[in-house]
């Protein structure tokens, strides 16, 4: 295995280095356990630190207990400072692994250790830089072309304690001590993480950032940042890196509006969600589109054809076109008996309340109030006026009372001005061909027929945008019961909080987290940012990371812009892996209607992840999708081609994978494989393997789908995930399967960092072949 001839300098982006003098400058030294000797008591000493600062949080909590007596309200009388040393606690808890990974030599003598938080000692000397402070900032940047003060760049790889190896970048030889010109090249730790085995879990690159993901990771917060990458260039695990580094940096602004990550299913969320843990941040919120309204869950995805339908922003006016449809009027006039009155409603009288209430220029049931006001006034004034009374104003607030209870009163106002949820508004026109008739006027007939669907089904992903645009037009519910299920909701979500911060306290004392959520109740800072969010739909990030960001429809991009109010976002993606139907086809066409003239691009060019034998094979599916792209070129070489395997017919397709499958199992250790199939083979392959192989064998669909050595996915439920092998079933049916194939054929070969299996019983399309 071998860092790729030429890459060293782009590696470095160092463009215009004299490679030839540079690496006359590194020599591999016989010393090589001496720098690991040298290194260990220092790294010993920055755990000791640890743990005596874990002891004193811990000590100092449970002091606090003690001098309140124990009892529930004990330490939440000192609410605010225990919330900090809690807070501490996680974050010492979250980076004991690899918590020093490297060290800075600097012309003047000074030595700066660089890890995964900051550490000092009780005189308040710096004995650890966090990775995201300005001070760890050559680390990542430093070339041998520009290397500013620093003399050498050592890299330390551990195990916990102890220190299994060290690597070193010489910048300046002279200036060295006698005896430390280093060891080996400075890309052996990039290299050590690159081919190591898959685990199933996106672990961090906070130890091997490279210059141009730096980069990314340090941008300003402000705007939005587009990540244009590849497959295997790291944009995804730069965009959680960059959401480490702001909420350090930004701690005070993000702190209480969070960040919020945005990803393609449930499975990729799952693949990356202890990258932001070990790196000591709990408190982002990681969602899927379909998750982005609390108490919606989507059943699964519309047919294609359904979801560009749904994805359009055309359907922005008809949701609104169908709220309004809601604000109706009388064709004449309504007699009601009230406590044996005859009233009479007139049209013009709800046209009036109508206007007055559109004119308030307030969400339909907030405004639902003015309608409702404006009608009682005209009714109480109607029965005065029928009783020949003269009334005073009290006598006539009475009366409204009485009309608003009135059942006859109350299902004519519901008639004309319904309190809606957006389900009930979405499921009703749906359903109704005659108000999607009129709230279609802009669809045509075709396109409104694939909208109609059965009002007790479940919703899909492509409704969630829907759904959150007609929340966004009703507002809330005046509604009693609605208003019941969310206190409810509301603490067992806090009963749930306080068990949870008892636990971490691990004090001996017994206490009830009812109680302690019972005094506390409503106090929001008891709460995650998480947890409070993800309760509230109109909640305002401090910033939103969108990855796989292609993907969105227009209509799903509206719902994210409504969670980033300050347009402080980065945007993940590559237009070349678009497999949604109602996908972008450019990042302008995506922005401009939110930011126009206010984004910046970042594009990154190196392939970490696919060997270059793979990454020669996929650039030729690539060119099928658009001659004009190029492919992100590999940092390494396995001296492994990816293997064709023909199979005689379909029906011995199933006996052939199991072979297959079992040769590379084998081949492939402790590692993870994948095995990405057309839709339409998914169950026969998924069963086929299950069994027959000695090994579990997941599903997408599944919570364990990537805990299993061997994985069953689509090419679509594969994006954004890595493997050690790949086996591609049937690539030309999944290159017929949907209109963009060519695209999701190059996500599935695109998705190995070892080798790469082609099986297949029809011949191969040609760009494979």
């Amino acid at each position: 295995m071998t860092i790729r001839s030429g890459w060293t300098e782009r590696l470095r982006k160092g463009n215009d280095i004299d490679a030839e003098k540079h690496d006359a400058a590194i020599r591999p030294a016989a010393g090589h356990d001496d720098a690991v000797d040298e290194e260990q008591p220092y790294i010993t000493h920055l755990y000791d630190r640890l743990d005596e600062l874990k002891k004193r949080l811990t000590a100092r909590l449970a002091t606090l207990y003690r001098e309140h007596g124990g009892t529930h309200a004990s330490v939440w009388d000192r609410e605010a400072f225990v919330a900090r040393d809690v807070e501490r606690l996680e974050r010492l808890g979250s980076v004991d692994r690899g918590l020093c990974f490297g060290r800075l030599d600097f012309r003047d003598g000074q030595t700066s250790y660089i890890g995964r938080m900051g550490l000092t000692d009780d005189d308040y000397d710096q004995l650890l830089v966090d990775w995201r402070a300005p001070a760890a900032e050559p680390f990542y940047r430093a070339t041998a072309a520009d290397p500013g003060e620093l003399v050498r760049r050592r890299h330390i790889q551990t195990r916990l304690r102890r220190v299994l190896a060290v690597d070193d970048e010489v910048f300046d030889l002279a200036a060295m001590p006698s005896g430390g010109q280093g060891t080996l090249r400075g890309e052996a730790a990039l290299l050590a993480a690159l081919t190591e085995h898959r685990t199933g879990r996106m672990s961090d690159i906070v130890a091997t950032i490279q210059a141009e993901q730096d980069r990314i990771i340090r941008s300003p917060l402000g705007g939005v940042l587009v990540v244009q990458g590849g497959p295997g260039t790291g944009k995804t695990v730069a965009a959680l890196h960059r959401a480490a580094y702001l909420l350090y940096t930004h701690r005070d602004r993000l702190g209480s509006s969070g960040v919020l990550v945005v990803g393609p299913n449930r499975t990729f969320l799952h693949y990356i969600d202890q990258v932001l843990p070990s790196l000591g941040e709990t408190g982002v919120v990681l969602a899927t589109v379909g998750e982005l309204v609390p108490g919606v869950e989507a059943g699964g995805d519309d047919p294609a054809d359904v979801a560009v339908v749904k994805g359009d922003p055309r359907m922005a006016t008809v949701v609104a076109v169908a709220v309004r449809d809601r604000q109706r009027l009388l064709p004449g006039p309504v007699e009601l008996k009230v406590d044996r009155v005859e009233l009479t409603l007139a049209p013009s009288a709800v046209r009036a309340a109508r206007t007055r209430a559109r004119r308030a220029r307030k969400p339909h049931n907030v405004a639902r109030r003015v309608f409702v006001r404006e009608l009682l006034h005209h009714l109480a004034d109607e029965q005065a006026r029928v009783l020949g009374e003269s009334l005073d104003d009290d006598d006539l607030a009475e009366i409204r009372a009485d009309l608003a209870a009135e059942p006859a009163v109350a299902a004519v106002i519901d008639e004309l001005w319904p309190a809606l949820t957006p389900e009930r508004l979405l499921g009703e026109l749906f359903a109704s061909p005659s108000l999607l008739a009129s709230a279609g006027a802009d669809l045509t007939a075709a396109e409104r027929a694939l909208l109609a669907r059965e009002p007790d089904l479940p919703w899909t992903t492509s409704d969630v945008p829907l759904l959150d645009e007609a929340a966004e037009l009703l507002g809330e519910l005046d509604d009693p019961d609605e208003a019941a299920r969310l206190a409810r909701q509301r603490e067992e979500a806090e009963i749930q909080y306080a068990r949870e911060l008892l636990d971490e306290l691990e004090l001996e004392i017994p206490v009830d987290p009812s109680l302690v959520a019972q005094r506390y109740r409503g106090a929001e800072t008891r709460r995650s940012v998480a947890e409070r969010a993800g309760l509230d739909r109109t909640w305002a990030f401090g910033h939103v990371i969108v990855d796989e960001a292609q993907e969105l429809s227009p209509m799903a991009w509206r719902m994210v812009m409504r969670r980033a109010p300050g347009r402080s976002m980065t945007v993940v993606g590559d237009i070349a892996q678009t497999g949604a139907a109602a996908g972008a086809r450019s990042w302008a066409d995506v922005l401009e209607p939110h930011v126009p003239g206010r984004w910046r691009q970042e594009t990154l060019s190196v392939n970490y992840r696919t060997p270059s034998e793979v990454m020669d094979l996929a650039a030729r599916v690539l060119h099928t999708i658009d001659p004009a792209l190029e492919p992100p070129a590999s940092v390494r070489s396995t001296g492994e081609q990816p293997r064709t395997v023909p199979v005689w017919s379909s029906l011995d397709l199933v006996e052939s994978l199991v072979t297959e499958v079992s040769a590379e199992l084998a081949a492939v250790g402790s590692g993870r494989l994948a095995v990405l199939a057309p839709a339409a083979l998914l169950d026969d392959v998924h069963g086929g393997l299950a069994a027959a192989l000695p090994v579990p064998v997941s599903r997408a669909s599944t919570a364990d789908a990537l805990d299993a050595p061997v994985a069953v996915l689509t090419a679509g439920q594969a994006k954004g995930l890595e493997f050690d092998t790949v086996v591609v079933v049937e690539p030309a049916e999944l290159l017929a399967e949907s209109v963009r194939g060519a695209t999701d054929l190059y996500v599935a070969v695109t998705r190995p960092t070892q080798r790469l299996v082609l099986l297949h019983a029809e011949p191969l399309p040609p760009m494979l072949a």
